[in-house]
């Protein structure tokens, strides 16, 4: 039973990855809510599942012509620094306050995201090229 339901994670991290969405945001949660898992393996799963999501996500959305190559390396440089110093640190935070910190960030997310789409709605958002 439980292989199903590592699956249906999977499933649905890979599906809102592909989309962009970071599939990590669901992800997560799933593992450790409804699998037990404990929050920093989560993590690391998660990392782990990223890479090739990743790869074929920007693979598609640049065949799309959907990047700016222009403006990669001021996103990608402070993002692998940070991300590399935020890693060191996750792993001698307690669980808990890792928890938490994620549940923080999920709830700010999602209070910008309603907020946002209340002042685009009516509007009819169009896609454009970013970065």
């Amino acid at each position: 039973m439980s292989f199903y339901l590592f699956f249906l994670c999977g499933v649905l991290g890979g599906v809102l990855g592909g989309m962009g969405m970071g599939g990590g945001t669901a992800l997560i949660p799933l593992l450790t809510l409804f699998l037990g898992v404990p929050q920093a393996a989560a993590h690391g799963v998660n990392l782990l599942s990223f890479f090739p999501m990743a790869a074929l996500a920007l693979s598609v959305h640049a065949k799309n012509g959907l990047l700016k190559k222009e403006g990669l390396p001021f996103l990608v440089l402070p993002a692998l620094v940070l991300s590399a110093a935020a890693a060191l640190l996750a792993a001698h935070l307690p669980a808990l306050l890792l928890r938490r910190a994620f549940g923080s960030f999920l709830v700010a997310l999602s209070l910008f995201r309603l907020a946002s789409a209340k002042k685009s709605a009516g509007g009819g958002e169009k896609r454009q090229k970013t970065w």
